[in-house]
């Protein structure tokens, strides 16, 4: 028999500029929520429209020691790096990157996207690599929207998309160094999901758009939640319910992320993310004397 978790704590997103200026939603960290081991940052990128030349995005910057997550939703974004990678995100694409030792990326609207204009919405989660992966090879897994499982329930109320770990059925294309769930579930009014979740994981839900009502047994015992905020899951249960009201006018459209917390030390200097204060500086050293390498455009 599950044991349903409750809600332990909402946190509102707050609204921040990230990179050459554009605008994100932002969750975590804030001044309230510094982490969720292992996660350091969930950004909701927009939704926001742009008029034609004027997307904005972020420019060449350095990553050590964690991962990124990439997940668009509307919009096309282009990407580089100082080993050569390069590529382009647009509607329901994932990009996984585990930074690793280090490397430059850049990402900036995809060229064509910054001619015409138009609207931008995604999210970038970073995931911390335990003190064991902080200097392995950089890699990248890139997941087009079509290769991405997709879960339905039985009554046809809810379906998911399973960018990491296993839902409705259905298991994640994507490796990942230590075991994450990260889903998009869309509930159609008075649809309901509980969806297992091993018991020692940290676990969080972050509202996209529409009212969703979260813990215990959704609309008969849960709370009420709107968009762009972060519910956090006690760890009381095996198993979390996610459920759209009755009388909803809209689909509620929610991500459930998860892992296994590692109870490593956090040192954080911007985008580099290690266990000792000597970790950074040598982070800082390496990429101002170009041992990151430098991306060519």
């Amino acid at each position: 028999m599950t044991t349903t978790r409750t809600i332990e704590r909402i946190f509102p997103a707050v609204r921040t500029t990230e990179g050459a200026g554009f605008i994100v939603h932002r969750p975590f960290p804030t001044r309230t929520l510094m982490d969720f081991d292992p996660f350091l940052l969930l950004d909701e990128m927009g939704p926001i429209d742009y008029a034609p030349g004027a997307a904005k995005g972020a420019p060449d910057h350095p990553h050590r020691g964690f991962e990124t997550v990439t997940y668009m939703l509307e919009g096309r974004f282009a990407h580089k790096d100082s080993a050569g990678h390069s590529g382009s995100l647009g509607p329901g694409d994932v990009q996984w990157m585990t930074a690793g030792a280090g490397v430059i990326h850049s990402e900036m609207p995809d060229p064509e996207f910054a001619r015409t204009g138009g609207r931008i919405h995604g999210l970038q989660l970073w995931v911390n690599l335990p003190a064991r992966d902080k200097m392995i090879a950089p890699r990248y897994q890139e997941l087009p929207t079509a290769s991405i499982p997709v879960g339905r329930s039985a009554d046809g109320k809810v379906s998911v998309k399973v960018i990491a770990g296993e839902a409705l059925g259905v298991k994640a294309a994507i490796e990942t160094r230590t075991p994450i769930l990260y889903q998009h579930f869309t509930i159609a009014p008075g649809g309901r999901v509980e969806q297992p979740v091993p018991a020692a994981w940290r676990v969080f839900a972050y509202g996209l758009s529409g009212a969703g009502y979260y813990g215990r047994d959704g609309e008969r015992g849960g709370e009420r939640v709107e968009a762009q905020q972060m519910v956090a899951f006690a760890n009381n249960g095996d198993s979390v319910v996610l459920a759209a009201p009755d009388d909803a006018a809209e689909p509620l459209e929610v991500l459930l992320i998860g892992g296994v917390p590692l109870h490593e030390p956090v040192v954080r200097y911007g985008p580099f993310v290690m266990n000792t204060e000597q970790e950074i500086r040598e982070a800082v050293a390496d990429y101002q004397s170009g041992r990151m390498g430098r991306i060519a455009h």
